[in-house]
């Protein structure tokens, strides 16, 4: 019985302290890695080319601050876009293979609709994964491996 009421007191401890800490300001924490999943696929057609389009969720994507997707003129655009937004996002193999990237997204929630897209006769990576640059701080979140097909 104590060994009981023991352990329900560290529970509670545990989810004092995680919901404490989730109430701390964005400036004071660090930012965590991107929770990257696959939401489902879609075959369209663009310039005569069948392809499938791979789409993605960020799960924790309310984590992250509004100011991180804010348009950022003063920095590198990104081709002819000189609002790109502060943090650019990057889709890549398990290798290390970039395969498409957003570079103005302009709010947490556009991780929510991230994708790529391959020719419908190629075969796609087994495992992909996210890197969002915060170009202003130079700093990058890598997400997990997530899989191609549900």
């Amino acid at each position: 019985m104590r060994t009981s009421k023991a352990f329900t007191i560290l529970m509670i401890s545990i989810l004092l302290t995680m919901t404490i800490g989730s109430h701390t300001t964005h400036a004071n924490s660090a930012l965590p890695n991107p929770v990257l999943y696959l939401t489902g696929t879609e075959r369209y057609s663009a310039g005569g080319k069948n392809y499938i389009r791979y789409q993605y969720d960020v799960l924790n994507k309310d984590s992250y601050p509004a100011e991180l997707f804010a348009a950022a003129p003063a920095l590198p655009p990104c081709g002819l876009n000189t609002k790109a937004s502060r943090t650019w996002v990057d889709f890549y193999d398990q290798t290390g293979k970039r395969l498409y990237g957003f570079c103005a997204l302009g709010k947490p929630e556009g991780l929510g609709s991230i994708w790529f897209a391959m020719e419908e006769n190629v075969i796609p990576p087994s495992w992909v994964y996210i890197e969002m640059n915060d170009r202003q701080t130079n700093t990058k979140y890598k997400s997990n491996l997530a899989e191609t097909s549900l």
